[in-house]
């Protein structure tokens, strides 16, 4: 780990006003402590943003939420009102890391989290998100992980957050604040996918910081279900993941909301698919026409091609829990 300047600021003004492209804002640090004692990421200057008044969840004019950026991932989890009105956000908190790691980890850096691929995190190979340039051989190597939607020769990476999945489900709104005052990101839009820049995740400046995560007014309390499939039950990140969501009138669909995880460089989701819902019955058959019409353009490299299978099978099971209730 190389030397770095610490600073703990006062206000949010402050912490923007020392940030830099060789700074890092730290909150609980569950994945930037790791990858600085990795070697990954060596920023000359951590900027500790613990103190900052973000850490309140409150009801907005509109009838929705605003999460702090500083709120744990487990006070989110077990706040009454996202238990209410948003269980998919509890649901995919509960479904990742550990209890230990949710105490610590804040709202606003599990946006940030950076992915797992094990070429990523080993620093002995080339990987074109740490070094630009220097290649991908997970393109080529075990790319049993890697992502089967928006890929490119760059990068084939995945976005490793639950929560992340559930707030694209949601269509949450991301507010930042920077040096040049503050602005509101559609979460469809936060993170991007590779394309001939993977080391860039998101659309954040160097200058800006996370202030807080706007949740609009519809929950789909009664009808949404977290389903997350992985490698073992314990502290393992998603192979697939779905965040489904439903509005119904009885037997039929109203709208449709439908995320994946564990399958490319961001939360992924296809409206042209949720708008074919609505309107449909409850069914097997709707389910699985939905899920073959969603994965009819993955391109699954040569270790992965079980992704496809599985998370067809992973739709289909979680919008028929989300039409029950969110009950398996």
């Amino acid at each position: 780990m190389n030397p770095f300047q610490y600073s703990k600021p006062e206000s949010v003004l402050d912490a923007i006003n020392l940030a830099g492209p060789a700074s890092r804002f730290i909150a609980g640090g569950t994945n930037l402590l790791d990858l600085m004692k990795e070697n990954l990421t060596r920023p000359e200057h951590l900027i500790d943003i613990t103190g900052l008044p973000l850490n309140s969840i409150s009801e907005t004019a509109k009838g929705g939420l605003l999460i702090g950026a500083l709120v744990s991932n487990a006070d989110l989890a077990w706040h009454p009102l996202i238990e209410q009105r948003y269980p998919l956000v509890s649901q995919a908190i509960l479904a990742g890391a550990s209890p230990q790691l949710r105490n610590m980890a804040s709202t606003g850096g599990n946006l940030l989290q950076r992915t797992r691929c094990y070429y990523f995190y080993d620093a002995q190979v080339p990987c074109n998100k740490r070094e630009p340039g220097s290649g991908c051989p997970a393109r080529d190597g075990l790319n049993r992980i890697h992502a089967i939607f928006g890929a490119s020769e760059q990068c084939v990476a995945t976005h490793p957050s639950d929560l992340c999945v559930a707030l694209a489900a949601l269509d949450a709104v991301v507010h930042v604040q920077g040096r040049g005052g503050e602005r509101s990101i559609e979460f469809a839009d936060f993170h991007r996918l590779p394309g001939d820049a993977p080391q860039r995740d998101n659309q954040l400046a160097d200058d800006e910081l996370i202030t807080a995560i706007e949740l609009p007014p519809a929950g789909f309390a009664d009808h949404s279900h977290y389903l997350k499939v992985r490698d073992r039950a314990s502290y393992a990140f998603a192979l697939v993941s779905v965040a489904a969501a439903l509005e119904m009138s009885g037997p039929v669909i109203r709208e449709a909301r439908l995320a994946l995880g564990g399958v490319a460089h961001k939360p992924w989701r296809d409206k042209a698919v949720e708008t074919w819902l609505a309107g449909k019955p409850v069914s097997r058959e709707t389910f699985t026409a939905a899920a073959d019409a969603l994965l009819q353009n993955a391109e699954p490299l040569e270790h992965n091609a079980f992704k496809v299978k599985l998370a067809r099978r992973a739709i289909v099971r979680a919008l028929s829990d989300a039409a029950l209730g969110g009950k398996a």
